[in-house]
């Protein structure tokens, strides 16, 4: 048995725009890591896709690299190397050949558009319209769900026709692709989800936690493509050959957000949010689904074992957060590097009155508006770039601010959390949280303290948690005490006055409801 020091556990993070993997010790310290980004394509306006490979290819250089990195430091990664967890992009959909191992169509991203005409058939069709599989599934029919984006392969993609047809097509997201190569592949490659990647398909029902016969009937979905549902901590199966790490089992799976919130150690009415490309809140609801009445989404938070009771969240996601910087960055040019925005910001101490909205591709929780379009509102002539890139960071904040509320509002009614307002405090993790200003004005919006721990990285630590705990090197109430995380996290306290407060967030709607119908605005 190797020594309680030299027991490590790996995360693959697979995100939107990166890879990375990190290699923790046995009390959850990174001790070795490594990113990679790789390529967005944008095929037509709206539409957004990935190579599956090249994120295969991403997966492998990052544990090569990261398992250099650690060696390298002197720890002997080879022997204590005990598990690997799992965490991913949501939403995002692939189909790929059973035979071949190769992808039948680009991956489509879970902030893809493209659907949209599927959506509006489908609640022009069905009794209740968007509402039709809410009690089942959770969710609302929507752009951003795994089911659409498998409807359009199946009625626009030949091969994927032609793959359903003779049983030769399976279907996953980003986890079950990775998990089925990573297994074998066309060599018996496991082809499992887990129940958090599962919930945001529109295809698993909430209670029994398995794939709801009425919806793929409905939608005309084989069952024989998806792949067995798992918990989020358990034994999957073990890395195959011709992988940087072989033999080691695979014990954690978790979708990006609630990895995040496992991180976090969010216990019942407890919230995250996660600031990436997009943002995410989720809300620990605990063994109760809780049906939102105010453009939330009900979800799993965890199953942290086969046996172990189910927790529930209900959730609100922000399709453009970090993917606005870079946009200042990659667009317009106004700034050279994302961390570049908070100094530029700096250099003045409001928006000078302009509102910047980036619906860039529809708006989701709370306004589920899909014919929304990005504004830019209350410009003068004494608008600078500096004003723009504050008004940017403000959006973000905002869009979180809309969510809580919201996610407030069903916790009280629903007897989760007593008061919105007594001591309601916001965790937050993700890559954007290192921006100190953007805290700040987070803070300031919501009216109430933001904690950022001293790990952002927490998707990656939850996925660690998860496999570290199938295999007994992590105990749940050591993952679920976080007395000791509180006092190396940085808190920021709201300073902006109440009166002014009110009065930005009546600015904020105002501009939100500018962006209202204008998919159709002529080219």
């Amino acid at each position: 048995m190797a020594k309680a020091k030299e027991v490590f556990i790996g995360a693959i993070d697979q995100g939107t725009t990166s890879t990375r993997f990190i290699i923790y010790d046995h009390q959850a310290r990174p001790i070795g890591s490594h990113q990679v980004e790789f390529t967005q394509f944008y095929p037509e306006a709206g539409w957004v896709e990935h190579e599956p490979m090249e994120i295969l290819e991403s997966v492998r250089v990052c544990m090569a690299k990261a398992l250099d990195k650690a060696t390298a430091d002197g720890h002997n990664v080879d022997s204590g190397l005990k598990a690997i967890g799992l965490t991913n992009q949501r939403e995002t959909t692939v189909l790929w050949s059973k035979s071949t191992g190769c992808p039948l169509y680009n991956a489509i991203v879970w902030m893809d558009a493209r659907t949209s005409s599927v959506c509006r058939k489908l609640e022009k069709e069905l009794p209740g319209g968007k509402t039709h599989f809410l009690d089942a599934v959770g969710l609302p029919i929507s752009t951003y769900f795994s089911a659409v984006k498998l409807l359009w392969m199946m009625e626009n993609v030949d091969a994927v026709k032609e793959a359903i047809k003779k049983g030769d097509a399976l279907f996953g997201t980003i986890d079950t692709w990775l998990i089925w190569n990573l297994t074998g592949g066309v060599n018996g490659g496991l082809h499992v989800t887990d129940v958090s990647n599962a919930s945001r398909t529109m295809l698993m029902n909430l209670k029994t936690l398995d794939w709801d016969k009425p919806t793929l009937e409905t939608l005309g979905i084989p069952a024989e493509i998806l792949p067995k549902i798992v918990s989020n901590s358990e034994i999957i199966g073990k890395i195959g050959k011709g992988w940087p790490i072989t033999g080691i089992p695979i014990s954690g799976c978790l979708g990006d957000q609630h990895a995040a919130m496992l991180g976090q150690a969010c216990k019942k009415g407890e919230a995250k949010s996660t600031y990436g490309t997009g943002a995410f809140i989720l809300m620990n609801t605990g063994e109760e689904v809780v049906k939102s009445k105010h453009g939330l989404l009900s979800t799993l938070a965890f199953k942290l074992g086969p046996k172990a009771p189910t927790n529930y969240a209900l959730e609100g996601s922000i399709a453009i957060a970090g993917a606005a910087v870079q946009w200042l960055r990659d667009s317009l040019g106004i700034i050279s590097s994302a961390s570049e925005i908070e100094e530029l910001a700096l250099q003045v101490n409001s928006t000078g009155g302009v509102y910047f909205v980036p619906a860039f591709n529809g708006l989701f929780a709370p306004w589920w508006r899909d014919d929304a379009r990005g504004v830019c509102i209350g410009i003068t002539r004494f608008t600078s770039k500096a004003h723009i890139a504050r008004a940017v960071l403000e959006s973000m904040c905002f869009q979180v601010k809309d969510v809580l509320d919201s996610m407030q509002k069903d916790a009280v009614e629903k007897g989760v959390i007593k008061d919105a307002k007594s001591e309601f405090l916001l965790r937050v993790d993700g890559g954007a949280t290192v921006n100190n200003l953007l805290m700040q004005i987070q803070a300031d919006l919501l009216g109430s303290p933001v904690i950022r721990p001293a790990d952002i990285e927490t998707t990656a630590l939850g996925a660690a948690f998860a496999a570290g705990l199938a295999i007994g090197v992590f105990k749940e109430e050591e993952i679920f005490d976080s007395g000791e995380r509180t006092k190396t996290s940085t808190t920021f306290k709201p300073v902006l006055n109440e009166e002014f407060r009110k009065k930005k967030a009546e600015s904020w709607c105002r501009a939100v409801e500018r962006t209202f119908n204008l998919a159709d605005l002529s080219l």
